[in-house]
């Protein structure tokens, strides 16, 4: 399997290398087909020495890998000239049709507890985000928003019946499988329906894909309400869809209760490719000085692992997602990960070193 790798920005090129030996190596213990990764130049960094935000060629090499990975992208002080920030990422999930957001939210032990609540210690769910339309639709990818006379700026929010009707097949489908896990297996519509015809019909088609699924338990959130009940009773939740710029907010807040982005991994998903990332920034002000939490990263590249294989049917894949999986929450269970982000001793080195011990482990 050939995997594009993007470093990127900042943190990003500190959390990527850790990602790809803890992936390396699960590969390597489950006895799978070694990974091939193709380089990537791309970022902000590289838009300040050469004028481009990505390499001559990038975006075909990344469409023509079998999976993307990347560390992060955007440095707060290089920007374009409407203001915008470098992102040729959210081109290629443009590109590509990367509809699907995946954001796992779960709890660890040991790891900080935001909420008092001694139930948030079960909190375990996925932010679904569509993420090729919504409100981003008006990003750089799309040519950005109507500036008139420097007098008015208009961003247009789109919703259409093809993206929509995918993206919430893919929701059931994943509720489905965490039923099957054993977890709640319920799905949530999170809109704005009440106000806005663009939410009204991301509803009604959510509505219309419901009747496929009779078995999946379903509910309905205004995304204010959706806010505040993530702080209310987050527990009470399992998968939950929305539009782009609602996943965008609330995947941030729901990964600030169980300790912060460096816990936030995720995967953008379409019909024939997949990006693989940590949700976090680039942190410049920490790069390179081993203090960046790389299980975000390696919890994303797990993912990418659990991705190829439900493409290639290569068991092996599977089996070392599971294995870093296991990894981490044994290392949180057992008091082994304790990254300076949550006030702990370990770096990114460290932590990343513990990971590999763990997957040692029986």
């Amino acid at each position: 399997m050939r995997i594009a790798l993007i470093k990127g920005d900042g943190i990003g090129i500190d959390v990527t290398e850790a990602a790809q030996v803890v992936v390396d190596s699960a590969i390597s213990a489950v006895g799978g087909p070694a990974l091939k990764y193709i380089l990537i130049e791309a970022g902000a960094g590289y838009y300040t020495r050469t004028g481009r935000d990505i390499e001559l060629g990038g975006e075909d090499a990344a469409s023509d890998a079998d999976a993307i990975f990347l560390g992060a992208i955007g440095l707060p002080a290089v920007r374009h000239a409407d203001g915008t920030e470098i992102s040729p990422h959210l081109r290629l999930r443009d590109r590509l049709g990367l509809y699907a957001g995946v954001r796992p939210v779960k709890a660890y032990p040991n790891s900080p507890q935001r909420l008092a609540d001694p139930r948030a210690a079960q909190i375990d769910m996925v932010i679904l985000r569509e993420s090729t339309e919504g409100l981003f639709y008006s990003a750089v990818a799309n040519g950005g928003g109507e500036i008139i006379d420097d007098t008015e700026v208009r961003d247009t929010l789109r919703i259409t019946r093809k993206t929509t009707e995918k993206l919430h097949h893919f929701g059931f489908q994943l509720a489905q499988k965490r039923k099957e896990q054993g977890k709640a297996g319920r799905i949530t519509c999170v809109d704005k329906a009440n106000v806005f015809a663009s939410m009204a019909f991301f509803r009604k088609i959510f509505d219309e894909v419901a009747a496929e699924y009779q078995n999946i338990e379903v509910g309905y959130n205004y995304v204010d309400a959706q806010a505040l009940n993530l702080i209310r009773n987050p527990w009470d939740y399992d998968v939950m869809v929305m539009e782009n710029m609602f996943g965008d907010i609330l995947s941030d807040l729901a990964g600030g209760l169980v300790g912060g982005m460096g816990m936030a991994a995720c995967a953008e998903i379409g019909d024939s490719h997949g990006l693989f990332q940590p949700a976090h920034g680039s942190a410049p002000d920490i790069m390179s000085q081993d203090k960046a939490n790389p299980l975000a990263a390696i919890l994303s590249g797990a993912l990418m692992l659990e991705y190829l294989s439900e493409k290639t049917q290569i068991e092996a894949y599977a089996l070392a997602s599971l294995k870093i999986d296991a990894a981490i929450e044994a290392g949180f269970t057992q008091n082994r990960l304790r990254p300076k982000e949550f006030g702990g001793d370990m770096g990114t080195n460290a932590a990343t070193n513990e990971v590999l011990k763990m997957l040692d482990d029986k």
